[in-house]
């Protein structure tokens, strides 16, 4: 194995998931409780890449504190009936690397047990450790400490690891704990996106298969 841990990002790394399930909840919640200018699903992967998800909503969309709070419960209820796929690949690499003794581990900003929910779903090997948007805020991503608990779990070196990630929160995650990254870049075709992980991350893979194919080499 190139990497004893496989660090992955959930949706739109693992699973297709805001096409699919989180815009739809963003444009349901708005046309039913704030009616007004709907992103467009290219301006909602783009604002959530940089400056990410909560300034997005605050500062873009203009939503107040107590209509975040809103956003998130209605987003909550959404997702309990939407289970995301897995893209196509995905489950042979983590078995792969399971049946290897490798480790898998997430770090996302969904809740852990929806996670869990997919994993299963979509017949996946369950992780060895999961840290979601259950963690108080100053500690999930773009902060290391999940990295840093890892490491020191399973004692492991920096090197040892590979975040893979759709989004800048997860690509300032491995800078800080010194891991290497790998860009996911199959979920959208957005250029702000692309240009900036191509230019910033050593790997860069624009398909499920290409990630197959390094790991294997």
């Amino acid at each position: 194995m190139k990497y004893r841990c496989l660090v992955l990002d959930h949706d739109d790394t693992v699973v297709n998931s805001t096409a699919t399930i989180h815009y739809p909840a963003y444009v349901a919640y708005i046309n039913q409780h704030k009616p007004g200018p709907l992103l467009t699903l290219e301006e909602y992967f783009s604002y959530n890449f940089d400056p990410g998800v909560i300034p997005m909503f605050r500062d873009i969309c203009g939503l107040s504190e107590q209509e975040m709070e809103e956003e998130e419960a209605f987003w909550v209820e959404y997702v309990k009936d939407h289970i995301p796929e897995a893209y196509r690949g995905m489950r042979e690499i983590l078995q792969d690397h399971k049946q290897k003794g490798g480790l898998i581990c997430v770090v996302s900003h969904s809740f852990s047990h929806y996670i869990l929910r997919d994993y299963k779903a979509n017949g996946l090997p369950e992780p060895d450790m999961v840290y979601g948007w259950e963690l108080e805020a100053p500690l999930r991503k773009p902060a290391p400490y999940a990295l840093y608990e890892i490491m020191k779990k399973y004692e492991l070196k920096p090197e040892e690891l590979l975040v893979v990630d759709d989004l800048k929160p997860g690509y300032d995650m491995a800078c800080a704990a010194g891991v290497p990254f790998a860009a996911a870049g199959w979920a959208n075709d957005v250029p702000k996106i692309e240009q900036f992980m191509r230019k910033n991350c050593e790997l860069y893979f624009k398909q499920v298969k290409e990630l197959a194919e390094f790991l294997k080499a």
